[in-house]
């Protein structure tokens, strides 16, 4: 299996290094990536997570919240797009023929639009919850313009799954190869997931919004930025689980990091460790 890292347009914060830990300036947005994976598979390519779409792009207000517009300033370039990036390296949308998603933000499902054939897995507790849009955020965060795709939903309770490393996991997803699983890490959303995918000799796991700042994982001395760890207890739907989640990350870290490779969705210091490429670089238009 073939796995390209694609950063499916940036998200440029309020707070500089406050939030990247990188840019010099507190003045200055700073900026993150939205990482998502392509996975050439024997049956097609899959994707995990779309970010931000085509549509996005287009027509940002109609798409998005005022709220989060102003927020995170989206770095709108249409290149950046996830069916972009898949037409870059000689594929069509349709050649997509699988979505799994670690949730239903607005940054990780923009993209459904673009992929209009493809199954789209879930949880089915995400899919709930995100339909009943209870309070004002959830109002800014969910985006039900960004599902044109509802029909080629594929919904999973949890009474489906089976260990992996001490984990919860789902790998029997409908038409999807076995060695990709979706692992539930609830906290950032109720039905929030990672997704673990199994290469040759080890696995990835891609925890979504489980964390959103590398030195969090640091087994000794887990730090996240003032700004991010203001934005994730901001976004939290529970947070007893979400702190949960992130200690049980950092002790399959520790214990099976020669057999596991933990990132998550939005740092660029993993993103650009993983990639080998700058996450403000699309990715190559000529197949490795």
């Amino acid at each position: 299996m073939i796995i390209h890292h694609l950063n499916c347009i940036s998200t440029c914060p309020i707070g500089g290094k406050l939030m990247d830990g990188q840019t010099r300036s507190l003045v200055k947005r700073g900026h993150l990536t939205c990482h998502c994976l392509l996975l050439e598979a024997d049956h097609g390519l899959i994707l995990v997570d779309t970010g931000l779409g085509l549509e996005d792009v287009r027509n940002p207000k109609s798409q998005l919240s005022g709220f989060f517009l102003a927020m995170v300033s989206p770095d709108f370039r249409e290149e950046m797009t996830a069916v972009r990036q898949v037409e870059s390296l000689g594929f069509n949308a349709s050649d997509v023929h699988h979505i799994v998603l670690t949730h239903l933000d607005f940054d990780h499902a923009g993209g459904l639009n673009d992929f209009p054939h493809a199954t789209v897995h879930m949880l089915q507790e995400e899919r709930d919850y995100a339909l009943k849009q209870r309070t004002w955020l959830d109002r800014q965060r969910f985006r039900p313009q960004q599902w044109p795709t509802e029909q080629h939903w594929r919904l999973y309770g949890i009474d489906e799954g089976e260990d992996w490393f001490g984990f919860f996991s789902i790998s029997q997803l409908e038409g999807v190869p076995n060695n990709i699983r979706l692992v539930p890490l609830p906290g950032h959303t109720h039905g929030h997931c990672g997704v673990a995918i199994k290469l040759a000799d080890k696995w990835l796991l891609q925890t979504g919004d489980a964390y959103f700042y590398h030195q969090e994982m640091d087994p000794q001395s887990p730090f996240c930025t003032p700004g991010l760890r203001f934005y994730q207890t901001l976004m939290e739907k529970d947070r007893q689980a979400r702190l949960n989640n992130q200690q049980r990350l950092r002790e399959l870290s520790r214990a099976q990091g020669n057999q596991i490779e933990l990132f998550c969705a939005h740092d660029v210091v993993e993103f650009e460790r993983l990639s080998g490429r700058s996450a403000r670089v699309p990715v190559q238009h000529l197949r490795l």
